[in-house]
């Protein structure tokens, strides 16, 4: 694009040499190109960029924005706890015996059903 820019100067140059020689008064325009507009816009947007100045960060910007950290409270320990209360509540619960509810009431012991048996198999089926 330096090259261009350079041809086109030389080329200007040398128009106006021959236009003062033959002393005709010429008037030039040249219209601007695209490419010309777009250096304008690129240049006006690098001068409003180096104009640029942004607001210094300060300690106080991340209130709000961020939760303040609390260690969290240390768990109880069980040895801390009243063990021997513990213990003699653990020892005067009453022994719950499955089974023996019924025997508890007064009444008729409940009869207990025997689940758990396997059934005797015919010898007869397997021959």
């Amino acid at each position: 694009m330096f090259s261009r820019a350079q041809s086109a100067r030389k080329a200007v140059a040398a128009v106006s040499r021959i236009a003062g020689r033959n002393a005709v008064p010429m008037r030039t325009f040249m219209a601007p190109t695209v490419s010309r507009r777009a250096d304008f816009v690129q240049e006006l947007y690098l001068k409003e960029l180096k104009a640029y100045k942004p607001t210094p960060i300060k300690e106080s910007d991340s209130v709000g924005n961020v939760a303040v950290f609390n260690l969290p409270k240390p768990p109880k320990s069980p040895e801390e706890a009243d063990l021997a209360s513990s213990l003699k509540e653990y020892e005067a619960m009453a022994v719950e015996v499955e089974g023996s509810e019924g025997a508890t009431a007064g009444g008729e012991p409940a009869v207990v059903e025997d689940w758990l048996v396997e059934e005797e198999e015919d010898d007869e089926h397997h021959h």
